[in-house]
């Protein structure tokens, strides 16, 4: 299973994470960082992850962090 990781303190809650997603597995919180803005989360099937790391490459404050797995890892260089 890959994992998504927040930096929260970086995040500005502009969603652009949860547009690229194919699994739809990222929504606003309701937490609040120090700068008040609703940061990003995984929801209940943040098990789907495929360790894509879209997330990461659209996010334009590098507050997302990607740790895929190795069955992950091994299926998508297959496919490249």
């Amino acid at each position: 299973m890959s994992r998504i990781v927040f930096i929260e303190e970086r995040c500005k809650g502009c969603l652009l994470c949860a547009g690229v997603c194919p699994k739809h597995i990222i929504r606003q919180s309701a937490r609040l960082n120090r700068q008040g803005y609703r940061v990003a989360e995984t929801g209940e099937n943040a098990t789907e992850c495929t360790g894509c790391a879209s997330c990461a490459i659209m996010c334009p404050d590098v507050a997302i962090r990607v740790f895929k797995t190795k069955k992950a890892q091994r299926s998508q260089e297959a496919r490249a």
